[in-house]
């Protein structure tokens, strides 16, 4: 997800650790730490433990970074290593915590022992030389992903395009038959990951039974306070409240796509056209807003025009400069510089919405050692992520920054993050994470919200904004195209994988599910037959990325709930969605205050303290999109909404629950 935008690391460590990534031992030749002391309490084992993440953390992240800013298989085999020796540490950690069941301890460490034990998305199997598989695997499989090109032609004529470039031509071009290209070139890159895929199920299998679940995806299952039964059926019912705005917009844009392709703009049974959402997953709509805006003479909401606007008047700036007849090597270091400097600017405006609510400048050292644009001289992972170098103040981001709409609120859901480190980083290593990992990515994505035009128009991105009932819809419209369409997205992925993982889709079928799923939740289908021979849920990052992706889901309903009580805090008074709380310290404190906590206490607490609820609701959404509802529906009458999925679209459920493990 653009926001996705994983911000665990790519092999995906220690989701209840840290977001961006997490503990390694001391280095690559180093062997596990000591036994246990002899004598030693369950509190005096969590405070060692504590020290002895924070000791390893910054030499695994530091491979890890290189892995995924320096793509090679020098970068690859150090990531592997100190991912399989972290990994080889937490199982003997979780073996250590094994003698205190059933023994008296304060609710901080038994609390701290449980996230011990759900502190890997890819649970380690105690075999060694099936961990050091399971890390090459994991490795490679991001390597391959982060070096994916799609390449034509023979000799001199071929020519290759990495993601970014794939992606413009689904966010520009218009052309039917370009877009078709480019969205199956990319897919050409995940069908060598297929047999890795299906080994990787296996090993992270393994290490689940090791630590008593019945799968993977029980273990990801049982990280929210909650038991991992009751999981599937809440998010069910949070997909069910949201359900009906979705298939306004989906019926919505269906009309709009037939009427820009007469005769191409569906696929049979009313499902939307994978190449043609701009978008090369389909969850996020925002792109096709020049065909999807609803008035487009009723306030100017072009972020895309006017970042590429200042843009291009830094870079002409910068060439007059420059003699007239520099050679193309030098035009190509004014262009990369001028890039450098719109990505930091860029990320300067995003800093001072979080410094406006009295939060703290980013530390110097994020500026100089974050990845702000795509290298000229290497292959890196593009996908957009924050880090938690050293859980002491070296944060970053990493992504490869373009000047439009899509990356600017990014560089926002990204800085979420960062805040969220910072705020979190005082507590124990074991209690710097979320909430729960949803709430790690609705950080951001609240600010987002609060991106009001209002607030685009005071920074100088947008004109002049009419308050009309149109200029209304339009705004509506613009977050809707990001926010609504995403959220069936959310849930279809882990449905595949959970059914991955507990068998119910098998390796002869992972296609035919995957886009069995897409027509279910999303109601989008490809355009040519996608048979078995390809592998296209590997052309998303997060699958070979191994993260966990209910985490968005869960965070698109949670920004709607910390928006509305920010609001609250900051006084509004108004329809929901015209709230702005930049500059209000207020919310600001409020903010802070949940972020502190990190994963201390239960996610239900942290919520009531800033909510008032324990409990995850969809109504926000609904309120706050309550004017588009209603001319979606308005739009919509008279014609016949709705899809029919293929009769082999069925939601895989997820394994009976195996019996709660023993906490102690």
């Amino acid at each position: 997800m653009k926001k996705s935008h994983a911000t665990l690391l790519a092999l995906a460590i220690a989701a209840s650790l840290t977001l961006a990534g997490c503990n390694r031992s001391e280095s690559p030749d180093a062997g596990t730490t000591a036994a246990a002391p002899a004598g030693e309490t369950a509190d005096q084992f969590i405070a060692r433990v504590n020290e002895e993440v924070r000791a390893l953390m910054p030499e695994l992240t530091a491979s890890q970074w290189l892995s995924a800013t320096y793509i090679n298989d020098d970068s690859q085999l150090l990531a592997a290593k100190y991912n399989e020796r972290y990994l080889a540490q937490l199982n003997s950690w979780i073996e250590q915590a094994r003698k205190f069941e059933g023994q008296q301890m304060s609710l901080e460490t038994a609390r701290a022992i449980n996230l011990l034990k759900l502190g890997a998305a890819m649970p380690p199997p105690r075999n060694p030389e099936h961990l050091a598989e399971l890390t090459r695997i994991a490795s490679k499989m991001e390597g391959t992903y982060g070096a994916g090109q799609y390449c034509t032609g023979e000799g001199e004529a071929r020519s290759c395009r990495q993601l970014g470039q794939l992606e413009d031509v689904l966010r520009s071009s218009r052309d039917y038959d370009a877009q078709l290209d480019a969205w199956q070139g990319w897919h050409t890159i995940a069908q060598p990951m297929r047999a890795d895929y299906m080994r990787f199920v296996e090993l992270v299998n393994e290490g689940a039974r090791d630590l008593g679940f019945a799968d993977a995806g029980e273990a990801w299952r049982s990280g929210y306070d909650m038991p991992p039964a009751e999981l599937a059926a809440e998010t069910d019912r949070l997909w069910n409240q949201v359900k009906p705005l979705y298939e306004q917009l989906h019926c919505y844009t269906r009309t709009r796509l037939e009427a820009r392709y007469p005769g191409r703009g569906t696929v049979e049974g009313g499902l939307l056209p994978a190449h043609l959402m701009g978008n090369m997953w389909q969850q996020d709509w925002g792109n096709l807003w020049d065909v999807l805006q609803p008035y487009p003479n009723a306030g100017d909401l072009d972020i895309t025009g006017a970042l590429e606007k200042t843009y291009q008047a830094q870079l002409n700036e910068r060439m007059v400069k420059e003699n007239a007849l520099i050679d193309s090597d030098r035009r190509a270091d004014i262009a990369h510089a001028a890039q450098l400097d719109n990505a930091k600017q860029m990320n300067e405006r995003a800093q001072d919405f979080y410094t406006s609510l009295g939060m703290p400048a980013l530390p110097e050292s994020f500026w100089t050692k974050t990845q702000f644009i795509k290298p000229r001289d290497r292959d890196v992972v593009c996908h957009a992520s924050a880090w938690d170098m050293n859980m002491a103040g070296d944060v970053r981001t990493k992504m490869c920054t373009k000047p439009n709409e899509e990356d600017f609120t990014t560089i926002y859901h990204e800085l979420g993050h960062v805040y969220y480190y910072l705020a979190y980083n005082g507590r124990p290593p074991l209690f710097q994470s979320g909430a729960h990992d949803g709430f790690h990515e609705a950080i951001g994505d609240t600010i987002v919200l609060s991106m009001t035009p209002q607030y685009l128009q005071s920074i100088g991105l947008v004109g002049e904004q009419q308050q009309t009932q149109e200029s209304l819809v339009n705004s509506q419209m613009r977050m809707a195209l990001a926010k609504v369409s995403f959220l069936p997205f959310g849930l279809m992925i882990d449905r595949w994988r959970w059914g991955v993982f507990d068998g119910s889709i098998t390796p002869e079928t992972y296609n035919s599910a995957w886009w069995s799923l897409k027509a279910q939740y999303q109601g989008v289908a490809p355009a040519t037959t996608r048979g078995e021979e390809f592998f296209d849920a590997g052309a998303k990052y997060h699958v070979p990325g191994n993260t966990p992706y209910t985490r968005y889901f869960l965070s698109h309903v949670l920004q709607f709930q910390f928006y509305k009580a920010l609001c609250d805090a900051s006084g509004h008074t108004g329809p929901l969605n015209e709230c702005s709380f930049y500059g209000n310290k207020a919310a600001g404190e409020k903010f802070w205050a949940m972020l502190e906590k990190g994963n201390s206490q239960p996610w239900q607490q942290t919520l009531r303290e800033l909510t008032g609820g324990e409990q995850m609701d969809a109504a926000p959404v609904l309120e706050y999109f309550a004017p588009l509802q209603t001319w979606l529906t308005q739009q919509n009458e008279g014609k016949t909404c709705g899809w029919t999925a293929p009769a082999t679209a069925q939601s895989p459920a997820p394994a009976p629950a195996a019996p709660a493990p023993t906490q102690g």
